[in-house]
């Protein structure tokens, strides 16, 4: 079974994430890989120095994150040519990962945490999975943990939370619905119920395709 895993900023998606890997989920995230398709010696990497030029690479050859991000924080069009650099080795790579893990164990549950599943025009890639969970909390509560735990302030926090996708389009194409807005363990327990049902429906799974 391959589900996709999503939610906003703050909203206890990582946490979420965690519990399914301690239950035995085989989690691929999308963060990691997008941080491996540009690693040095990599044709994302190349591809960037060439149309972004070399003040986005670092003396030791990685990529300069915080000179790109300068590049294309207020550029819709660098954002845009960065994005048709990286979004597809991501998905390649992911999609490699997904396959791998269900070659060594038909039975797992793979899970794709990955924040940007939809757009601010509620596309996306949701056809791909078997599932989707979106992690949700309300605006307030996403705010403050912000705040709190990343040091941001208000201003900042309320301007990282409108630049993605809004909650409803999220919410639209979930088939599970996490609530992480009350305690960690009312989120833990929420956690576990799926789980139960998840593993449950990929043994069923297997055994419809055997």
């Amino acid at each position: 079974m391959l589900v996709a895993l999503t939610g906003g900023i703050a909203s206890g998606k990582s946490t979420v994430a965690r519990r399914l890997a301690e239950l035995g989920a085989v989690v691929v995230d999308a963060d990691v890989v997008a941080r491996e398709v540009v690693e040095p010696g990599t044709p994302g990497l190349a591809r960037i120095a060439e149309h972004f030029g070399p003040s986005v690479i670092a003396a030791d050859g990685s990529l300069d994150r915080a000179a790109l991000g300068a590049l294309i924080f207020a550029d819709d069009e660098a954002r845009r040519a960065l994005n048709a650099i990286t979004h597809p080795a991501v998905g390649e790579r992911s999609r490699a990962l997904f396959a791998a893990a269900l070659e060594a164990d038909p039975d797992a549950v793979v899970v794709y945490d990955v924040p940007l599943l939809v757009d601010e025009h509620g596309a996306g890639r949701a056809g791909e999975f078997d599932r989707v969970i979106a992690v949700s909390a309300d605006e307030e509560t996403r705010t403050r943990r912000l705040i709190e735990l990343r040091g941001m302030d208000e201003a900042e926090a309320r301007r990282r939370i409108a630049s993605q996708a809004p909650e409803e389009a999220r919410l639209a194409i979930a088939d599970d619905v996490i609530d992480a807005t009350g305690t960690l363990e009312h989120t833990i327990a929420q956690v576990d119920a799926l789980w139960a049902k998840l593993s449950t429906s990929a043994q069923r799974h297997v055994g419809g395709r055997s």
